[in-house]
């Protein structure tokens, strides 16, 4: 695109990363607390072309925007990662599936190998979204919709999920935790010399907490706070993991305010819990997925312009 090579002694794969490095950064973009660069990876000199595998779930596959490329994972070819991989010139190997863990990184998931399967040492660029279905975003989501109709003004969600005296969608994030350090760890060990960023997810619902409650969007008036500050405590986690594991993480949270669920169609960039054909409830549409890859390539330059 609008990516110019600077001309450095750096190997030929450095300089694709530093295309358009006189770029700003953008805060927003890229939380800059991860790696030193004492633990930053290095981009390996032996080749031209910059290897870039894409990891994760849903989120990252872009279920129900065409064009679907494989079923199995519900994985468009308009998704982030390959919006990514053509601004940057960059060869992709997407294994990015619908429903994964992250136990799905290191194991089957049904029929499709083991994600880290598709990373080795000569892997330059490595994105990860992971960690919404760990806390079972998806099915806490069919429940808050199940108890909207008991009390559609109150908040019936995070009473089920605190009714203990804790906040269990809370504790399933702290859970999660140790996990992504796994994965981070394991990505780390098949592809010592990538750089690695970990993509957060967008924001899904009203930044202000203010909510829809209709149709569509099936969730009692006073659960829409409390399901965004779930999300939020998900990001922050993943963040704090990228940054404690050498990783770089990406906020697609702030680029996305405003474009929530519960905007109209055409503003908003994530679909409503009853979504309109081919798109899939409380996920990216592609709009959504432009966004994302626009926020990631952003992060890119920024990265490159630290070096």
């Amino acid at each position: 695109m609008d990516l110019n090579n600077k001309q450095t002694k750096r190997s030929p794969a450095r300089r694709g990363l530093l295309r358009g490095a006189t770029v700003a950064c953008s805060a927003m973009a890229l939380s800059v607390a991860g790696a030193t660069a004492a633990n930053a990876a290095s981009i390996p000199t032996a080749h031209t072309t910059v290897n870039y595998v894409a990891l994760g779930d849903s989120y990252a596959s872009g279920p129900g925007i065409p064009t679907q490329v494989d079923a199995t994972c519900a994985r468009s070819d308009q998704n982030y990662p390959s919006l990514l991989a053509a601004a940057r010139n960059w060869q992709l190997t997407d294994v990015s599936c619908s429903g994964a863990t992250t136990t799905a990184l290191a194991g089957p998931q049904g029929s499709q190998p083991p994600q880290l399967d598709a990373l080795g040492a000569d892997t330059d660029v490595v994105t990860l979204t992971i960690g919404g279905n760990d806390i079972g975003f998806s099915s806490n989501l069919a429940t808050c919709a199940g108890l909207t109709s008991k009390d559609p003004t109150g908040n019936p969600c995070q009473t089920f999920f605190t009714s203990d005296g804790t906040d269990r969608l809370a504790q399933r994030v702290e859970d999660t935790a140790p996990k992504i350090a796994a994965a981070l760890d394991a990505v780390r060990q098949r592809a010592p010399y990538a750089k690695v960023l970990v993509v957060g997810y967008p924001d899904l619902f009203p930044d202000d907490g203010v909510g829809c409650t209709s149709s569509a969007v099936p969730l009692a008036a006073g659960d829409f706070a409390y399901l965004r500050d779930t999300e939020k405590k998900l990001n922050a986690m993943i963040a704090d993991q990228a940054a404690a594991n050498g990783a770089r993480y990406v906020d697609t949270y702030t680029p996305t305010v405003g474009h929530d669920m519960c905007e109209p169609a055409g503003e908003r960039w994530i679909e409503p819990l009853v979504a309109p054909a081919p798109t899939a409830p409380a996920h990216p549409n592609a709009q959504g997925q432009q966004a994302m890859a626009a926020t990631v390539e952003r992060a890119v330059r920024c990265e490159a312009y630290r070096r």
